[in-house]
């Protein structure tokens, strides 16, 4: 008798698996580094559309077909390209996917990605939801890019967002509230607005203090304006054991009109050591919506949701080295320390 396979997010040697058995390709060589603990990153390929609208190309259209519709003009990244805030793009993504029945796949926003404010969804042909592949998909994945508050340069092989995949439908573990943390001190930062470009693959090559400026919050307390960007902390220590994942979801809209973005998804091993349990604080990218809110130190502002893993990975978050290992309040890897 066959044993059922569990339910469950695949970790990285089933994805290294996928890609040995040509489930998912690329049309060059995955990196060493690409495949995550239990996500695998994803790289933009050679063209990007700017288009006049973000779209959805629905059951029985591809999104090459949908394009005819909306591009406005192509951009070669194998050049570099300027990825201008407030416009949207289509981007063709190297990698490719055949996926087995039974095996479907969410995208998230890179961390680094959703750390300066450039929203990033992933679309496949015949689709009618953003980030989500259904079980068996076979086709192309293409990104949809709209910087928000900074300009952008893009190349061929930048990576902006990254794929779980997962076996069947694994049950929510736990729920876990997150709250904001506004004590006393440096608190976040708020992007400034007309800054100059963010060089996406230039790593502790960019100014913070060109880019954002400091919050001290009175009395525990922050008024967010509408439109504007923060970047805050969490008030508790983040850790996702070995055998589970996490997404950062947001909470119901009548608890605040404010949303935490984009960064949505946390490998095994976030914030956890092998031999101690330390903890890593996690970053809040926070906009207001129409009215200003006025947030309260500890205020609940996002939940984690925690899911099953089918195995334990044979490398967790960090292994590999990471920026954001450990953290406390930091900016994206794009920036150099905060120097005040």
């Amino acid at each position: 008798m066959t044993k059922a396979l569990s339910a469950g997010i695949l970790p990285c040697q089933s994805i290294d698996a996928l890609i040995g058995e040509r489930a998912i390709t690329a049309q060059t060589p995955f990196d060493a580094d690409q495949v995550q603990p239990a996500s695998l990153d994803l790289r933009l390929g050679a063209r990007v559309w700017r288009v006049r609208a973000s779209f959805l190309p629905g059951v029985g259209r591809t999104v090459a077909e949908r394009m005819v519709d909306v591009a406005m003009h192509e951009l070669d990244l194998t050049r570099g390209a300027v990825l201008e805030r407030g416009c949207v793009y289509i981007a063709e993504l190297q990698e490719r996917l055949a996926l087995p029945i039974g095996v479907s796949a969410r995208a998230y926003q890179y961390s680094s990605t959703g750390r300066i404010d450039v929203f990033v969804r992933l679309l496949t042909d015949h689709s009618r939801a953003f980030d989500d592949v259904i079980a068996g998909y076979s086709g192309p994945i293409y990104a949809e890019i709209a910087p928000q508050t900074f300009s952008v340069l893009a190349r061929y092989g930048t990576r902006l967002n990254q794929l779980r995949l997962k076996r069947g439908a694994p049950e929510r573990l736990s729920v876990r509230n997150v709250g904001v943390d506004l004590a006393d001190g440096l608190a976040g930062f708020r992007a400034r607005r007309h800054a100059g470009v963010i060089d996406l693959d230039l790593e502790d090559g960019h100014d913070p203090r060109d880019f954002w400026e400091p919050l001290v919050p009175r009395r525990g307390e922050l008024l967010l304006d509408p439109g504007e960007f923060y970047i805050l902390a969490s008030k508790e220590a983040v850790e996702i054991p070995v055998l589970q994942a996490a997404e950062m979801t947001p909470i119901d809209p009548s608890v605040g009109e404010f949303r935490v973005h984009y960064a949505g998804f946390f490998d095994p091993g976030f914030g956890t050591e092998e031999t101690q349990a330390s903890g890593s604080r996690g970053v809040l990218e926070v906009r207001s919506h129409e009215t200003p809110f006025l947030l309260e130190d500890g205020q609940t502002v996002a939940r984690l949701v925690y899911e099953p893993l089918t195995d334990r990975p044979t490398r967790l978050y960090g292994d590999q080295g990471s920026h954001y290992q450990r953290q406390g309040l930091k900016l994206s890897k794009h920036f150099s320390d905060w120097t005040g």
